[in-house]
């Protein structure tokens, strides 16, 4: 709520504040000089009602002022209405499901709960892009093609399982070409993809070089996550004997091709070795790429001057009603 013309609850306070010092003066001017003894005589009279309710046109006709001020200063409510104009960034999110991202080193999960969450985490910061997952391991699809609904980005991250291409390995360049596929039509300002993966490039037909290079020439930057804690890892084993995690030594992640692959596309090549540093990555890289927001703020506003209108002006007519009938007083 507020008031167009606020000058005239200004003018209102003033002339209040001018009635009520008024009215303490009257007070004091009317008290009696003189007293007269046989006046206890008239204490056991009681007033007619209409000499109890004299003061009643007086409050009648100070409501309908304040109502009228009240109309005349004109109240309004807005309702305020953003148009949002944005550049945004089509993000492909493209996820290793080798069973090697099993391993448990970013610990309390393994490393594809890891990636997953953290994933999550960042769909959530990037309120006006689209995004979409591709997964991989020796074989890649789209899990989510782009979209803006990123509850249902969350939801397809969600469902993203281990091996579930139904083919081991690792084909990352076979990964970029799938995203490359999706990202190379969009309308996004600028189309990034995130690569993250555990080993090195054992399965597909297509060279990861020579992907990055394909999406490069379309405008496309890749970062690049190699992930793995140095040392090795536990992994999880099923025989004869039941479930259990056996140490293996520390799988060869291929930091050198993934660093070519984000400097021929532009991007950047990382390194996390747990969940704190994976974390940290996401949000550099949300921080490296801005969407450009552009609003149009413009607010439409509604007059209520007639709900104090009225009321003063019923006020008013029922303030001279009684001043000129029942509670009139005579000469």
């Amino acid at each position: 709520m507020r008031f167009a013309d606020q000058i005239y609850l200004v003018i209102l306070i003033i002339a209040a504040v001018g009635v009520f010092f008024e009215e303490k003066y009257r007070g004091r001017k009317k008290r009696a000089v003189l007293t007269f003894p046989a006046a206890a005589s008239f204490e056991g009279i009681n007033p007619s009602p209409r000499v109890k309710l004299g003061f009643v046109p007086k409050v009648l006709r100070f409501c309908a002022i304040i109502l009228l001020f009240i109309a005349i200063a004109r109240p309004q409510s807005g309702q305020n209405t953003e148009e949002i104009y944005n550049q945004g960034i089509d993000i492909m999110m493209v996820l290793d499901t080798s069973s090697s991202m099993q391993a448990i080193d970013f610990r309390p999960a393994n490393r594809m709960e890891a990636a997953k969450r953290v994933a999550k985490q960042f769909v959530k910061g990037r309120k006006y892009d689209r995004i979409g997952v591709v997964v991989f391991s020796g074989l890649s699809f789209t899990q989510c093609p782009l979209t803006v609904d990123h509850e249902a980005v969350m939801d397809f991250i969600d469902q993203t399982e281990i091996n579930m291409t139904g083919v081991d390995g690792t084909a990352i360049g076979s990964a970029i070409a799938t995203a490359t596929n999706r990202l190379k039509g969009s309308p996004g300002k600028s189309k990034i993809m995130i690569l993250l993966t555990d080993g090195r490039n054992n399965a597909g037909e297509i060279d990861p070089l020579t992907a990055a290079q394909a999406a490069a020439a379309l405008g496309i930057r890749i970062y690049t996550i190699g992930t793995g804690a140095p040392g090795g890892a536990l992994y999880p084993v099923e025989d004869m004997f039941g479930k259990r995690y056996v140490k293996i030594p520390e799988q060869e992640l291929d930091e050198d091709t993934l660093l070519k692959i984000a400097e021929a596309t532009g991007g950047k090549y990382f390194r996390a070795t747990d969940t704190a540093s994976l974390e940290n990555i996401l949000k550099t890289i949300n921080e490296m790429e801005k969407t450009e927001i552009k609003s149009l703020k413009y607010t439409s506003y509604v007059e209520h001057f007639m709900f104090f209108l009225w009321p003063a002006l019923i006020l008013l007519a029922l303030e001279l009603f009684l001043s000129g009938f029942w509670l009139r007083k005579l000469p």
